[in-house]
């Protein structure tokens, strides 16, 4: 028993380790336009987005934990080794992408790790198809909501300024304030989903590791996941915030302000339902979105498609590099 809950804390301290390059690598998500409209210094920009992804589970549930924990995966089926591969895997493609400055999803890495490792375990019968078809549905209707937002709150700002006859000085004045609260209201919504995702994962394996009775998110690990999120959210992701706040296309502080609101209302449809979204997805495509409200060859459709063609390639990428821990690992667990 002592070495197996030594090993299980072990697996924890892992998930926060995820959670921690969770933070890092979506730390762009939440501060790429704030800091490339200089609206703030990259560490001002970092404080204030870390403040924001911890204090966001005072306001939200645990309904995103609960579909990763136990709505995609049957979790009579979980072993510790699962988790443990799942991460793995999760965390090897977060450190591969953040090291090409790719803003893949952390999110779709958690979860494809874990299933490839479950199916490694016990076979195709462990997925829970119901679970996987609303999340799947969401990694095409989170981003597509964020750029049809950020593309209406762009056309309706650009049409109160022009009746309001306002000049650009006081635009730009205005819309610098307005930004801090949209960067704030876009931490809390990236904190709100992201976070929530390691609390599933840590409950599902102390129910498998026999520690839990049943699916109950207990507070400290709540706690723990969040602070682990804020932590990495401070130790920033420049490689990312560059590729995502200025080489879709060039922002100016009312782009961000329209760019993420419109985020953060996409994230927060998807956490109120309770689907793991990517929240580098969503702020790509609002960007995308306020950039196409301008003109369509205002945005660099050529970045954007090779983000996508990495984030198609995230779920079954992390699945196979699970997989192929579980089965190297599963002699010594």
């Amino acid at each position: 028993m002592g070495t197996s809950l030594l090993f299980v804390i072990f697996i924890i301290l892992i998930a926060l380790v995820f959670d921690f390059t969770n933070g890092m690598h979506d730390a762009a998500n939440s501060i790429a336009t704030v800091v490339s409209t200089r609206v703030l210094t990259p560490r001002q920009a970092v404080i204030w987005a870390a403040f924001f992804n911890f204090v966001a589970f005072i306001v939200f549930g645990t309904a995103v934990a609960n579909t990763i924990g136990k709505g995609l995966i049957k979790i009579e089926d979980v072993t510790v080794g699962v988790i443990f591969a799942g991460l793995l895997g999760a965390i090897l493609w977060n450190l591969f992408t953040w090291y090409c400055g790719l803003p893949t999803s952390s999110s779709h890495a958690l979860i494809g790790g874990y299933a490839g490792a479950a199916i490694a375990n016990a076979g195709l019968g462990v997925i829970i198809p119901s679970g996987w078809t609303m999340t799947l549905a969401f990694i095409v209707l989170a981003p597509v909501i964020g750029l049809v937002l950020g593309l209406v709150f762009y056309t309706i700002a650009m049409w109160l300024i022009y009746y309001s006859k306002s000049s650009p000085k006081a635009v730009t004045t205005w819309s610098r304030r307005a930004q801090l609260v949209s960067a704030a209201f876009y931490s809390l919504a990236h904190g709100s989903n992201d976070a929530q995702k390691t609390m599933g994962i840590i409950t599902a394996l102390l129910v498998s590791a026999g520690l839990l009775h049943s699916f109950k998110i207990p507070l400290w690990v709540v706690l723990a996941a969040q602070t682990a999120i804020g932590l990495g959210t401070l130790s920033g992701g420049w490689r990312i915030v560059k590729t995502m706040g200025q080489k879709i296309t060039k922002l100016r502080p009312i782009d961000g302000v329209c760019a993420e609101t419109a985020s953060a209302i996409s994230i927060f449809i998807a956490t109120f339902l309770g689907m793991p979204v990517s929240t580098t997805h969503v702020i790509t495509g609002a960007i995308s979105g306020v950039g196409a409200a301008k003109r369509v060859s205002a945005v660099r459709w050529n970045v954007t498609f090779k983000m996508v063609w990495v984030w198609l390639f995230t779920i079954p990428g992390a699945a196979m590099i699970a997989a192929l821990g579980f089965l190297l690992l599963k002699p010594v667990m």
